[in-house]
């Protein structure tokens, strides 16, 4: 049944309220892939574990397969189920229609990344579409996320090495996230200081000092995409620094994939996959899920 527009705004006002607090208590939240059904019961049995706050979040393939309005019905049974804090992201929509959708099918969080679909898209008009999904959020007083800048990398396991030569032309500046925020009004700035979509043979290296100057001239919330392959003391320093959003998705894919292929293989008579999906997948995603929420300080601070 889909929640009412009252039920919505009062969601997008609790959501806002928690990430000025996440802030200003120094705790981010995870943002945790949905790929199917599994994935989500991992997400919401972590966060119960915990008693931490969560977001789910579907980027556009995701909701081609799903369908947006099942996300959100399937988010609000599992959250009443399972007695959780949990909200839900639009991440990476690549067009200012797409977003729309998010925020009218009650998105809390919405991510638009206008050079996701057109990567040679120039900054005026990354602001443009940025400025008018801003503009349209009102409506539900969901929270905006955007970025100047394309994200490279892919939610998958790479088998390359990170050339951090090439990454640092596309790193934020304190000057430029600044005049960005000011001029789209965006709730969170999506900061570039060494995070990389997707898991590296390598662990990542984040610029904690560039991400201590951003911070220190930004009005508004910052988030760290491509948080897989990170070691768990960079984010411990980025919550200290005041990062409230870090998006995590490869590091569970990868748990969930090489975990289905070894069940497989030792049930091999086993002709039940969704029994050993939830036997053997959901708990090993989960405890990816848990690892994070550690890291990121969230543990103990969920508000049903």
């Amino acid at each position: 049944m889909p929640i009412t527009l009252q039920q919505v705004r009062a969601n997008c006002t609790k959501a806002r309220q928690r990430m000025e607090q996440a802030r200003a208590e120094r705790w981010a939240f995870g943002a945790f892939n949905l790929d199917d059904e599994p994935t989500l019961k991992a997400v919401s049995l972590a966060a119960k574990a915990k008693n931490a706050p969560v977001l789910v979040e579907v980027s556009a393939g995701e909701v081609s397969e799903i369908g947006i309005q099942n996300v959100r019905d399937m988010v609000d049974n599992f959250r009443y189920e399972y007695g959780v804090e949990m909200y839900i992201n639009l991440d990476h929509s690549p067009s200012v229609e797409d977003a729309k959708k998010g925020i009218d099918a009650g998105f809390e969080f919405i991510h638009i990344d206008y050079s996701q679909a057109k990567k040679d898209a120039t900054e005026a008009e990354i602001i443009e579409a940025t400025k008018e999904v801003v503009e349209y959020a009102k409506f539900t007083g969901a929270l905006v996320e955007s970025e100047p800048h394309y994200f490279g990398g892919s939610s998958n396991l790479h088998t390359e090495k990170i050339d951090y030569e090439e990454i640092r032309k596309t790193f934020s500046t304190p000057e430029g996230a600044l005049r960005f925020v000011v001029e789209t009004g965006i709730d969170t700035f999506a900061a570039a200081v060494g995070n990389l979509h997707g898991k590296y043979p390598v662990p990542k290296k984040l610029d904690l000092e560039l991400l201590q100057r951003i911070r220190d001239v930004l009005p508004c919330n910052i988030s760290l995409h491509g948080g897989s392959g990170t070691p768990g003391h960079y984010f411990e320093s980025a919550v200290q620094i005041g990062v409230t959003k870090i998006n995590i998705n490869s590091d569970m894919r990868v748990a969930y994939h090489n975990t289905l292929l070894k069940t497989l293989k030792d049930n091999a008579d086993e002709y039940s996959v969704a029994k050993l999906v939830n036997r053997d997948v959901v708990p090993a995603v989960q405890a990816v899920v848990e690892a994070k929420l550690a890291s990121f300080n969230a543990t103990g601070r969920a508000v049903i």
